[in-house]
């Protein structure tokens, strides 16, 4: 039986889920009060529409919010969609998840006011994205990190330049490298595709490619694609909203932040705030300005602006003048596409950090966890082997896996292992697998 799922909401948010989960056989209705979005799409996905407020009980009747496994209530107005939430699980909906933009909402003690009123999460997709961008600064080699299961592996993404002892090489002529036995290389964005590579495929100059290892070999990657580590000190931030000031907080207990906004009374609002921060007044679109102000001494350049174009051009600019590290916030999902071919390291949408969360409570098939790459096609699952079945009788070779997806790594007790053809899955195994949106269902099959 497909689950049903309900999403107020049918901005880039509730787009992007919608979106990630019509590949999966889900029964999914969309609300939203703008008739031209709706239609938008229902052009492109499909899915049911309701056109109307989602804070209102005749809606959610219509949307059939009853039979709901899940309703998520991801509108631009946080106060539709605590409403929403609130309604829907009195109408019958199992799970509710409402998006919220202030902080304190968060806060541990506050939370059980929403558990109280029947909200099962509530997620501020600014707040993620913060938490995100520290992570990034912090693991700085690498454009793309994540780690499962509390960092027992990793997946790492590294763009090689002509200095990397792998370009021109084919992947199978890399595995009698000694380092490759912790290592393996499970997919390559090249000209914005995505490719699960095999034996043949050659790893070529400008290559964004993930590689998937143990917690002991991570550091061996930076080594092997002669990445050059620099140690992050001096921070820039532009840009005085939501996301620059959350991730201002965030980094400056580690490191030195300068922040700069081009409003005046915002610029105070957010001295008042920040401790140990340096805020000044100016226009960051300004590279004279931004120089003035120490842009060359800075080891990361966080362009958190509301136009994704000046945090692109400026991140370019922040490159040009030899700063090691920058992430650019984008608002259009077109850009995130295009971001590594231009030379941007990181590109970050709120939106999508917040959509992957939630699509994380979705799954079935014994799903633990799950998380998308920027502007990649493909995301991670992680499956836990429920029951004895061909997935341990058989070896991965003979499973007849779909060739667009790949288990990159199980983890089973503390062991781990980086597997190939000729492994053997066991009973309560935790399975990591990288799949394209194509596999998806066979998956589901498989894992079920």
């Amino acid at each position: 039986m497909a689950m049903n799922i309900v999403i107020a909401g049918a901005g880039d948010m509730g787009f992007h889920l919608a979106e990630s989960l019509s590949y999966e056989n889900k029964d999914i209705t969309l609300i939203d009060t703008d008739k031209d979005i709706l239609e938008h799409v229902a052009s492109r996905l499909d899915v049911l529409t309701v056109m109307g407020d989602s804070a209102s009980i005749d809606v959610l009747k219509n949307a059939n919010v009853k039979d709901a496994n899940m309703v998520m209530a991801v509108t631009t107005s946080e106060k539709t969609n605590i409403v929403t939430a609130m309604l829907a699980k009195q109408l019958g909906a199992k799970r509710v998840i409402a998006r919220v933009r202030n902080h304190d909402y968060l806060l541990e003690d506050n939370v059980a006011y929403f558990h109280n009123l029947g909200i099962d999460d509530i997620i501020s997709p600014t707040m993620l994205c913060s938490g995100e961008i520290h992570r990034m600064v912090k693991n700085s080699t690498f454009s793309d990190i994540f780690e499962f299961e509390e960092g027992k592996i990793n997946v790492m993404g590294v763009i090689l330049d002509q200095y990397s002892s792998l370009v021109n090489k084919r992947l199978a002529d890399t595995r009698t490298m000694s380092i490759f036995e912790d290592v393996r290389i499970i997919a390559i964005v090249r000209d914005q595709m995505t490719i699960i590579p095999g034996g043949n495929t050659m790893l070529r100059n400008n290559d964004h490619v993930y590689f998937v290892s143990n917690k002991k070999a991570s550091e061996s990657i930076a080594q092997l694609t002669a990445q050059r580590e620099i140690d992050i000190k001096n921070v820039m931030i532009i840009g005085g909203d939501d996301l620059a000031f959350t991730s201002a907080l965030k980094l400056e207990p580690e490191y030195k932040v300068t922040l700069i906004h081009n409003n005046k009374e915002r610029c105070k609002w957010l001295s008042e705030r920040l401790h140990s921060t340096l805020v000044i007044n100016g226009d960051y679109k300004n590279i004279e300005l931004l120089i003035e102000e120490g842009l060359e001494e800075m080891q990361a350049f966080l362009a958190l602006t509301e136009s994704s174009e000046t945090n692109i051009i400026t991140s370019l600019s922040a490159k040009n003048h030899g700063v090691y590290k920058t992430i650019a916030h984008v608002d259009t999902r077109e850009y995130i596409h295009i971001s590594h071919s231009i030379g941007v390291d990181s590109l970050i949408n709120k939106k999508l950090v917040a959509a992957n969360q939630i699509a994380r409570h979705l799954r079935k098939g014994k799903v633990e966890a799950i998380s998308g790459i920027y502007g990649v096609d493909a995301e991670f699952i992680q499956y836990v082997i429920s029951k004895n079945n061909r997935l341990t009788k058989k070896k991965l070779r003979e499973l007849h896996f779909p060739e667009t997806a790949i288990v990159t790594g199980v983890i089973r007790g503390d062991e781990v292992f980086i597997p190939d053809g000729d492994f053997k899955m066991q009973l309560n195994d935790k399975a990591i697998v990288l799949a394209l949106p194509s596999a998806k269902s066979s998956l589901e099959k498989l894992f079920n």
